[in-house]
């Protein structure tokens, strides 16, 4: 795929660096790695994209699992911190009907990424977008490397790079105070339905309706684009100079589960950003990549043909 010509001028690889945990999600009949983070730089990594994931996993067979995949897969592994205490991050999964609940455990790796380590990555890394969530910011630890990491993304010495943030918001681990700071600190935010009236409550935003919450936000907070997925309803997408996208779910042949379904939607999108698509095209191929995620099982393709008829698809 052809490169703008911004980022074909440049001599080494489109970065994209991602912040957060990796996990082990454990189905009823296997466990796979997973976590936000690492679903999107995945999807990154198969457009063709390199993505740098600073995380922290313990000194366990999850991390030597977690680091022959990514070298199997291609990724960069050099933000992966070994924790000699705490283990790699594990979460269970309930299957639902037509979606799933997490259980996930406390005080993991992913809690103490270390921010001297984060520091020296993210300075290095120059990358042209930054990714980051909540669920990483639950022990103050993590909070302090991933202020050094978004302080310390730029794409030259005095450009910061954008902050793209997910919003997962998985209860008990989210409070207002840290919601609220992640918030100032993006510039593109995407969350779903259920979470926009989460945050209408927390952060006391007026009105009944979705469309009057997700203006304020953007202008509470600054926002350049605020996303709102709705499942099988589609998306939305607000700009800061009012603009409205609004893009239909596509149809899902055969649904298997949601598992990683926005991870995907976010993936695209990001990549959209970065090749200068339209936003209207942008938001169709993340919605479409994101309903094609729910037809297998979990978060990920296990064989790269999707994104291969992806890529062709998209010229």
């Amino acid at each position: 795929m052809n490169l703008p010509a911004h980022l074909r001028a440049s001599a080494t690889p489109v970065c994209v660096a991602l912040f957060g945990e990796v996990l082990a999600d454990v189905f009823a009949d296997r466990s796979v790695l997973g976590g936000a983070p690492y679903n999107v730089a995945r999807h990154l990594c198969a457009f063709g994209l390199q993505p740098l994931l600073i995380t922290r996993t313990g000194n366990d067979s999850l991390r030597d699992t977690l680091l022959a995949e990514m070298e199997q897969l291609g990724m960069d592994s050099s933000g992966v911190q070994c924790d000699p205490i705490h283990s790699t991050g594990r979460v269970e999964v309930h299957m639902q009907d037509h979606g799933h609940r997490f259980d996930i455990l406390p005080d993991q790796a992913y809690d103490y990424i270390h921010a001297g380590v984060t520091h020296m990555l993210t300075m290095a890394a120059r990358p042209e977008m930054v990714y980051f969530g909540t669920l990483a910011q639950r022990n103050m630890e993590s909070r302090l490397a991933l202020d050094t990491f978004l302080s310390d993304a730029k794409t030259s010495a005095d450009a910061k790079s954008p902050r793209f943030l997910d919003i997962n918001l998985r209860a008990p681990w989210y409070d207002a105070h840290s919601v609220r700071r992640s918030l100032q600190r993006a510039d593109i935010v995407k969350l779903n339905e259920d979470e926009l009236q989460e945050l209408a409550s927390m952060l006391k935003l007026s009105g009944l309706q979705p469309a009057s919450w997700g203006q304020q936000l953007m202008e509470r907070f600054a926002l350049r684009y605020l996303i709102v997925t709705a499942g099988d309803q589609g998306a939305c997408l607000r700009t800061a100079d009012g603009m409205e996208i609004r893009c239909p779910a596509a149809p899902v042949s055969e649904f298997v589960d949601t598992v990683g379904a926005g991870d995907g939607f976010a993936a695209v999108y990001i990549f959209g950003q970065l090749m200068q698509w339209p936003l209207p095209q942008t938001m169709q191929r993340a919605s479409a990549f994101a309903s094609a995620l729910c037809g297998v099982r979990g978060a990920v393709p296990a064989t790269p043909d999707l994104y291969s008829r992806l890529m062709e698809s998209w010229g």
